[in-house]
């Protein structure tokens, strides 16, 4: 399967990047012996197309120059719990109950649910029959955003007023999706760039020759939420990031330095390890910080307008976590309830580079550690800057991991 974009990019080129990686996937590919490669890509029947889509019929090109025999499923907008173009639907729907919105509203699409891209990824597979061919893969509802928009609305007992007004530039609603939901401004502005195009499939029988049931918008938006409410969101969007962290790997973050910078140091008993300990390990998201939320909240909102992820990406689930997944503006780093242990990577804008560590000992005593590597004079202008602030939220937030546990 071939399932990799490069959206997300901060700096660079987005689309050079996606030819890159697929050059040399196949490169590599040439030198087995698979059978077949699965392509999960957009649907890209219009002539102008945007860059998004364009790099995906790029990218498709290149793959079908290897020898492996290539079968590309094109797909709209997914349906799913992490999916970014649902998380962003939620984030407008559950977040404004008044849209002043942009015209692209108006273009229209055919959303697909998540249960039915995986049923066509799997159906495909050794199916000679799809052999050097391409789908358009694609749910029974033809909607624009707007319908989209408000039929989530329904879904979730909401009641929402969008007015559509034509002065939006394409800037504007890239910083529009940018501070109301959790997406990054790169990728909102590629989205936008995307959504100013039908995006309409080419009806095929791939359906039938796989016995597939395609499943209604409504009814994918229910069973996304479903997911949602019983913490089974096994991956998302957000755990994706083009930063210096999966360039060196997360290993190379996990020994915190001990020279040239600066910590927080606080230590209090708790009388309950295992309630201290999921206190420790449900932190953030809906669940808050525990102590002065409207500060961690500013905090993010500011980050966000120095171009930062900000507050909103929130966490996967809500009780536990593991390596690699977003955390606010914080990635995990390691998760260990048999260390007793918690470490976070900042990822929000900071002259420097800060972990922050939860860890428990025998004697049930439990550290939470900030550290701050400056970088510079400005580092250290912003760590001074910080600790009134620091004194206030860390031991906050200690006390409440402690006394109510």
């Amino acid at each position: 399967y071939y399932l990799v974009h490069s959206m997300s990019m901060d700096s660079g080129d987005f689309s050079q990047e996606e030819l890159h990686s697929a050059t040399n996937f196949i490169k590599y590919l040439d030198r087995t012996t698979a059978k077949q490669l699965v392509y999960l890509g957009g649907i890209t029947n219009k002539n102008d197309l945007s860059k998004h889509l364009e790099s995906r019929k790029i990218v498709e090109a290149e793959l079908r120059k290897g020898k492996t025999p290539v079968t590309a499923l094109r797909a709209g907008i997914i349906i799913g719990s992490g999916s970014a173009s649902f998380e962003i639907i939620r984030d407008l729907v559950e977040k404004l109950p008044v849209m002043i919105a942009p015209k692209w509203l108006k273009t229209k699409c055919q959303p697909i649910a998540i249960r039915n891209v995986v049923q066509f990824l799997t159906g495909v597979l050794g199916k000679e029959v799809t052999y050097n061919k391409h789908f358009d893969i694609y749910g029974p509802d033809l909607l624009n955003y707007k319908q989209m928009l408000e039929q989530f609305a329904e879904v979730r007992k909401l009641k929402r007023k969008i007015v559509i007004v034509p002065v939006f530039s394409p800037k504007l609603s890239s910083y529009w999706l940018y501070f109301v939901t959790s997406t990054s401004y790169s990728l909102a502005k590629n989205l936008v760039d995307s959504m100013k195009v039908d995006v309409i499939p080419v009806e095929n029988d791939l359906p039938e020759l796989l016995n597939i049931q395609l499943i209604p918008y409504k009814e994918a938006i229910g069973m996304a939420f479903e997911k949602i409410e019983q913490n089974l969101v096994l991956s998302s969007w957000n755990d994706s990031s083009k930063n210096s962290i999966f360039r060196k790997g997360l290993s190379a973050h996990i020994e915190i330095p001990k020279f040239g910078v600066f910590r927080d140091i606080q230590k209090m008993r708790t009388d309950d390890t295992e309630q201290a300990l999921n206190r420790i390990f449900s932190i953030g998201g809906k669940n808050g910080w525990y102590y002065g939320n409207w500060l961690w909240g500013f905090r993010g909102f500011i980050d966000k307008l120095f171009g930062g992820v900000g507050l909103r990406r929130g966490r996967k689930n809500a009780l536990q976590t593991s390596p690699g997944e977003v955390l606010d503006f914080w990635r995990v780093i390691l998760s260990s309830r048999e260390q007793k242990r918690l470490l976070l990577y900042a990822e929000m804008k900071v002259p420097g580079e800060a972990w922050l560590e939860f860890c428990i000992d025998e004697e049930d005593n439990v550290t939470q550690t900030a550290t701050f590597r400056p970088l510079g004079i400005p580092g250290r202008l912003y760590w001074y800057a910080m600790l009134p602030f620091h004194y206030f939220i860390f031991s906050g937030m200690l006390k409440k991991i402690c006394k109510e546990s």
